[in-house]
């Protein structure tokens, strides 16, 4: 069995950010992913998106921000179980737990910290007849290698963060103008990316069409052409290498939603008044993975949640001491070789 300070179940960014906070308080870690590696989705999804909203980086590639997060948490030699989903959690008569995974691996812990831990994620589809016979061969849920998307002809659909700054990574780097389309005028990205979406325009870059939707694709072996259908106007058929339907992904939380936790629209309930912890004492929920009013699903956010979680996992575990927080620039980094 596998015995450790804190469980972390998710190897996203907050995940292993929680890692290296729990570190600077001498408390070790394990953390559970059903993926074989870790950085969560945006290893698994997007290793090559940029982000744009982590403070000190004006961008930063989302393989990159990983590779950044490990290197920070490793001083503090965490464990991993990986390619294994968290199945069960039993609580125990001394308060800790022990959760069991898929492969029948236990670990036991007093605390648990539910990172993300969303389960499977399958892309939202278009209602389009023949859809699936063109998947992978010209239509796209992800982008996992950009370099094979340059040069080629691609229209996105969607208007959220993911379709905007694929819209704007292919209209910046490649000299083929880049389709855009989007069922209103209103985009729920960045504002700054919106504001870059219609510079780009201005500039013949990127192709914008809005109150519109692709309603048809057509090929042989492979997508050659869409139906697109803008308010007011015929339907038109463009050429196209790719189409990329950008609608978000649809989280299922698996197993742990029958772990006796409060739900509320997938998402776990938490009390974001002091430490995100569920209504299992002891068990907490940090990042995308949690609900409260007020709730901004960002991988800041996560952090900032991940380093409250933290200041209570430390009491539960060491009940009799009290810990007084330094600044790392007065206290460094020590990691566990220099205790």
């Amino acid at each position: 069995m596998i015995q450790t300070d804190i469980l972390i179940i998710g190897a996203g960014p907050v995940g292993l950010f929680t890692v290296f906070e729990a570190g600077l308080m001498k408390l070790r870690c394990h953390i559970i992913d059903a993926i074989p590696q870790a950085g969560g989705q945006l290893t698994e999804i997007y290793p090559k998106k940029p982000i744009y909203d982590i403070p000190g980086f004006p961008t930063v590639l989302a393989g990159e921000l990983v590779e950044n997060l490990l290197e920070q948490a490793a001083p503090f030699k965490p464990g991993f179980t990986l390619g294994e989903r968290a199945e069960a959690i039993d609580k125990q008569k001394d308060g800790s737990f022990i959760v069991t995974t898929s492969e029948g691996t236990k670990h036991k812990s007093p605390v648990v910290m539910i990172a993300g831990g969303l389960g499977s994620f399958e892309p939202r589809k278009p209602k389009i007849e023949n859809l699936q016979q063109f998947e992978k061969k010209g239509v796209e849920y992800m982008v996992r290698e950009p370099e094979s998307f340059l040069g080629k002809k691609i229209f996105i659909s969607g208007g959220g963060d993911s379709a905007l700054d694929w819209a704007i990574y292919f209209a910046e780097n490649h000299d083929v103008p880049v389709g855009l389309v989007h069922r209103t005028d209103m985009f729920r990205g960045h504002k700054d990316s919106v504001e870059k979406i219609y510079k780009l325009q201005k500039q013949g870059r990127i192709e914008l069409y809005t109150h519109a939707e692709v309603l048809g694709l057509s090929g042989s072996d492979k997508l050659d052409q869409i139906e697109l259908k803008q308010k007011d106007k015929d339907l038109i058929k463009k050429d196209v290498n790719y189409w990329l339907p950008l609608f978000g992904l649809s989280p299922k939380l698996g197993p742990i939603a029958d772990w006796g936790l409060q739900i509320e629209k997938n998402a776990i309930k938490v009390d974001n008044t002091l430490d995100y912890q569920t209504n299992i004492p002891g068990v907490f929920a940090i990042g995308d993975v949690n609900t409260y009013p007020g709730k901004l699903k960002l991988i800041l956010c996560g952090f900032h949640e991940a380093t409250l979680a933290v200041q209570t996992a430390y009491k539960i575990i060491n009940p009799d001491k009290r810990f007084t927080m330094k600044y790392t620039t007065v206290q460094g980094i020590q990691g566990f070789d220099n205790e």
